[in-house]
């Protein structure tokens, strides 16, 4: 078993004499920032249930150390520590708590999973920390009111699921729906969307199955849901249990129209281990461009993407999805910091990470954009629903939003 130091990825850079900062007497700086650093805090699932995730934190430790051997942002080395919390929300907290009181980082950013988040929001927000560009599509993270330290990254669960129940409704308006989902926030997000989408026509689901994560298995709860004659299966899963449902579908020859959930679209991850010919006609939603989809291959955001991988992480799957996911927000992050100038406090921070406007960057498919603003802490809110064909997932249709309008 490794010890929690050992699986955190943190760059060390000559460490800050602290009275150094007491004498630069700069009014610029809060604390984890300096003239020579910036410190940022990140929790990630490196072990446990979600490990699958993990490839968010190492890329991100990648791309900083790139960053650091171009001389930083603004002359400043980036010192980024990750801890592991195996996807615990008491870890999480205990983590968050050490990086803010001991390690003294600046902000926290693109800690991973909901209800981790969760369980560290409160304490962040009460100690005016900044927590940016949280690694979940949890609505609770737009809620400048209550939380005006918080801001979220991914498109919203909801907003992805009302997209399906938009596409159920115009493809297959006689439909029988089966739901599964994790137990938690993040499968209650996905479920309130699929409802709000569907309206008045929510009678179409038949079941709606949670699952813990504490359990080996989803099997049995897949037939069950062919056993009731379901003709549209949603799977509203994390990447272990997205792969099982996958695989059991097929091994119980039930045909029905699937969807699997953004978070567990990874080639890598769930379509390899499920079986790539179980996956075929899968449709899901994707804001990113697809690392192993040939038609990016002379797109130069990708080509950058490809290069940082080969120099700094050879280790990382170009189908691992979660990389992918880890790199584009780390490019949001690096861009908030340039904005910062001189004044990196934690105000801020939080001030040039909300004024996003129409922010382009390589890894976004074409016609999705960053946004934000004061009112609003959500940067994506875009989405394009994709097929798994053959190899790959194949994008259709056009851009679609998924903002709910009451």
């Amino acid at each position: 078993m490794l010890t929690i130091r050992s699986h955190s990825i943190a760059i060390t850079v000559a460490a800050v004499a602290a009275s150094s900062m007491a004498q630069s007497g700069e009014k610029h700086y809060d604390v984890g920032a300096s003239d020579t650093e910036i410190k940022l805090g990140n929790i990630v699932p490196y072990s446990g249930p979600a490990s699958a995730f993990g490839s968010v934190g190492k890329v991100q430790a990648g791309f900083f150390r790139m960053i650091n051997d171009q001389g930083g942002i603004n002359g400043r080395k980036i010192n980024y520590i990750s801890y592991d919390d195996a996807y615990s929300p008491a870890k999480a907290v205990e983590q968050a708590r050490k990086l803010v009181e001991n390690d003294e980082v600046l902000a926290m950013f693109a800690v991973l999973g909901t209800a981790s988040n969760s369980a560290v929001q409160k304490y962040l927000n009460a100690k005016k920390v900044p927590q940016l560009f949280v690694v979940s599509g949890a609505t609770r993270w737009n809620d400048p009111k209550n939380f005006p330290w918080t801001i979220g990254y991914l498109p919203s669960y909801q907003a992805e699921a009302r997209i399906y129940a938009n596409y159920i409704l115009r493809e297959r308006p006689n439909g029988k729906i089966a739901v599964l989902y994790q137990n938690d926030d993040l499968g209650k997000d996905y479920l309130k969307g699929l409802h709000d989408g569907l309206g008045d026509n929510a009678s179409m689901i038949l079941i709606e199955e949670p699952y813990e994560i504490s359990q080996p298995t989803v099997e049995s709860s897949i037939a069950k849901m062919k056993s009731l004659g379901a003709d549209v299966f949603i799977n509203f899963s994390t990447p272990r249990f997205a792969a099982q449902a996958i695989k059991k579908v097929a091994e119980l020859n039930w045909k029905p129209l699937q969807f699997v959930s953004n978070v567990s679209i990874s080639n890598a991850n769930v379509i390899r281990p499920a079986g790539i010919e179980n996956a075929q006609g899968i449709i899901s939603a994707a804001y990113v461009k697809d690392p192993t989809d040939p038609q990016w291959d002379d797109d130069p955001g990708m080509m950058a993407y490809h290069q940082f991988l080969a120099k700094y992480l050879p280790d990382v799957s170009r189908a691992d999805s979660s990389a992918m996911t880890g790199y584009n927000i780390v490019l949001t992050m690096a861009e908030v910091l340039k904005r910062c100038g001189d004044d990196l406090t934690r105000a801020n921070l939080m001030k040039q990470a909300t004024s996003l406007q129409d922010f382009e960057q390589g890894s976004l498919l074409p016609g999705i954009t960053v946004n934000t603003g004061p009112a609003d802490h959500a940067p994506i809110e875009q989405l394009q629903l994709m097929r798994f064909q053959g190899a790959q997932w194949n994008l259709f249709g056009e851009v679609l939003s998924g903002e709910f309008h009451h």
